[in-house]
């Protein structure tokens, strides 16, 4: 946490428009590579890597710096299991009642179901919790702004971190979600936010033929 009306000098690169340019097109050849793996390998990844993503992670920017993200790296094949049974339990209420036709029709180009083996195949559940207070120095409980706002950017990191680093992603949010909770013994007043299962894809592994929408679609500059 920063102190109290202190500031230090910005370091910040500076670089011509062409590095720029160069950069800019180098990371989204990068990132666009970056699919949704639900075929996962049970292939180690270096915890070094993890640590490293989730530093990328917690370098993110949020609501007065209040940093309100927990992130809970499930390594445990029991703890694994655990969350499988919980989150697929849901998953069999979300297909067979809860969701609308209209919801199951968008998804069905994916292939998706009940089944998530994947909670157990794959080296790490990273759980990202959404903290909506924090201690403040005498123990004392704060309120944290824009939780939602600062742990998506953190997520989002975290994302393209992995994907860099060779690590392949699955972002997975079984709803309700508060059965992680008790499984990982995190307080009421944090909110499940996403499972990120972490490793490497199975031989073989596909991933459905889909596009993004064209920068025309999604921009425009006024």
């Amino acid at each position: 946490m920063a102190e109290a009306g202190k500031f230090l000098p910005f370091e910040f690169e500076r670089l011509d428009d062409a590095e720029k340019i160069e950069r800019a097109q180098a990371f989204y050849q990068r990132l666009k590579q970056r699919r949704s793996v639900r075929d996962f390998s049970s292939e180690p990844v270096p915890r070094a890597v993890i640590e490293a993503c989730l530093r990328t992670a917690g370098s993110a920017p949020s609501g007065a710096n209040m940093q309100p993200w927990h992130f809970c790296v499930v390594e445990s094949a029991a703890i694994k299991r655990e969350i499988r049974l919980a989150a697929e339990a849901e998953e069999r209420e979300f297909y067979q009642r809860r969701a609308s036709e209209e919801w199951l029709d968008a998804l069905e180009p994916l292939g998706t179901d009940a089944e998530k083996p994947f909670l157990e195949t794959a080296p790490y559940l990273i759980v990202i919790f959404l903290k909506k207070f924090s201690e403040g120095a005498e123990g004392e409980q704060r309120k944290n702004y824009y939780t939602a706002e600062s742990v998506g950017i953190a997520t989002g990191l975290l994302l393209a971190a992995l994907h860099t680093a060779g690590v392949a992603t699955l972002t997975h949010t079984p709803s309700p979600m508060k059965f992680l909770n008790s499984i990982l013994k995190r307080p009421a007043s944090e909110r499940p936010y996403m499972i990120v299962v972490a490793g490497l894809p199975a031989e073989g592994a596909e991933v459905p033929a889909i596009d993004k929408m064209p920068l025309e679609e999604i921009a425009e500059f006024l």
